[in-house]
């Protein structure tokens, strides 16, 4: 049997039956909520439930891992089935990110949009799975390391790239990327400086340095680019992340969430408690025609000196996680509730290097301590952790933009660049070690797709 056991391959498939009687219903107006009930209408802009010429739709995600190598070379790893095939080189990349569809290969002087070809839709109270070629989309072109962020949905709203060399934001169009073209919606100059462009509604969040005071602060743009007169402030602003209960960017004391105008999915977690969630999110979205953007500054609690250097967490969920130091001196996680706007420590019987929220009801975190052990901490305890997986040579300073950790609702993924091995971990399972899979075209940069 693949990955997925059976009792979760016969939900997947209920799951999409249900779909298909949910999305195939005969034309009409719909129905207003009654008062208090969750809306989960997909967003406005986004016609066909994810679709796209040329992808089919099928029962389960096809999660996949998309392998880089130092030199560009680009792999495929099927983890239902095992296959594995090449795709096209991309420029040497410094840093491979990820949206959950594209993988974003960062060489410094631009970014090579590659599309994993799989993807999930969130339609509310169940998810579609598509299925399609993968192909090297393009490049946009930039100085400098780029900070990426995607959108909710991989066919409709946008994704934010700066560039710190050269101060440029862009803003892409997700629909013309899920066509196979790079098309900028806008590209706006800023003083260059390690900053964010992150989607927002019909426009972006950006960063911004003032000249005077060189204070950093973030500003909501229109689709055009032109500044709507919403600001924040945000120092050293970093991890922008889109969450189904608004965007989050961390600051140097806190963390800002953004809401309004479609900021984050209004829909439900197909592996979480959706009704929940959904009543939630409905809370969380704004029409964009009745309100303005909010922004909320969220500071960390009194005595910690600072704010982790990023926060992560499984695509789309409100909660993420990041490396810190408690208000004891301590080494742990700080966890970041977007929808509570409430921060949660950790403590950790090791140094860490990595965490990533799960997000789901047991409130799982998998962290990676500096000795290469992944660890597994819930409800401000630690369950279970490995033995050390990586070597030295990957944990060396130098060495840590190329190590990834991600999460799905049900695996850890985990990669060794000097071994060339990527780890499967088994989280809810006392940290087990799944698989140790060895794909053809080395993993020196690891993303999966297919969420």
């Amino acid at each position: 049997m693949n990955r997925l056991s059976l009792p979760l391959a016969l939900a997947c498939g209920a799951t999409l039956s249900l779909a298909l009687v949910a999305c195939s219903a005969a034309p009409g107006p719909a129905a207003a909520p009654s008062p208090g009930s969750a809306d989960t209408t997909p967003p406005a802009d986004a016609p066909g439930h994810g679709a796209v010429a040329g992808a089919v739709e099928v029962a389960e995600a096809q999660l996949q891992l998309v392998t880089v190598s130092p030199d560009g070379e680009t792999g495929l790893l099927d983890l239902l089935d095992g296959g594995e095939r090449t795709l096209d080189r991309v420029p040497a990349p410094a840093r491979v990110t990820s949206d959950g569809r594209y993988v974003f290969a960062d060489s410094g002087s631009g970014v090579a949009v590659i599309d994993g070809g799989a993807w999930s839709w969130d339609h509310g109270d169940h998810f579609h799975f598509y299925r399609a070629e993968p192909a090297h989309t393009g490049i946009v072109p930039g100085d400098g390391p780029a900070a990426i962020t995607g959108d909710a949905l991989p066919t409709t709203g946008a994704t934010g790239v700066f560039f710190a060399g050269s101060g440029e934001a862009v803003l892409l169009d997700n629909a013309a990327l899920s066509t196979g073209s790079v098309v900028e919606r806008f590209r706006l100059t800023e003083a260059p400086h390690a900053g964010i462009a992150a989607p927002l509604g019909d426009g972006a969040l950006v960063s911004h340095v003032d000249e005077r005071s060189g204070a950093t602060e973030l500003r909501v743009v229109d689709a055009s680019g032109k500044p709507t007169g919403e600001m924040a402030a945000c120092e050293s602003p970093r991890s922008a992340t889109t969450t189904r209960a608004g965007l989050v960017v961390l600051c140097d004391a806190g963390a800002v969430v953004a809401a309004g105008a479609d900021a984050g999915a209004p829909a439900a977690d197909a592996n979480a408690d959706a009704t929940t969630d959904a009543n939630a999110d409905a809370d969380a979205t704004t029409d964009a025609n009745a309100e303005p953007s909010t922004l909320t500054f969220v500071p960390l609690p009194g005595g910690v000196s600072a704010s982790p250097e990023a926060l992560a967490g499984r695509k789309g969920r409100p909660t993420l996680a990041g490396v810190g130091t408690g208000p004891d001196g301590q080494p742990g996680v700080w966890q970041f509730d977007a929808r509570a706007h409430a921060w949660e420590w950790s403590r950790s019987a090791a140094e860490l290097v990595r965490a990533v929220a799960v997000g789901d009801d047991a409130g799982h975190v998998v962290a990676l301590d500096e000795q290469g052990r992944a660890r597994v901490l819930r409800a401000g305890e630690e369950l279970a952790h490995t033995a050390p997986l990586l070597d030295a040579a990957d944990l060396a300073p130098k060495a840590l933009d190329a190590l990834t950790l991600t999460v799905d609702s049900q695996r850890a993924y985990l990669n060794s660049p000097s071994r060339g091995i990527v780890y499967e971990i088994d989280y809810v399972d006392s940290a087990r070690v799944a698989r140790e899979l060895t794909p053809s075209v080395r993993p020196h940069f690891l993303a999966e797709v297919g969420l």
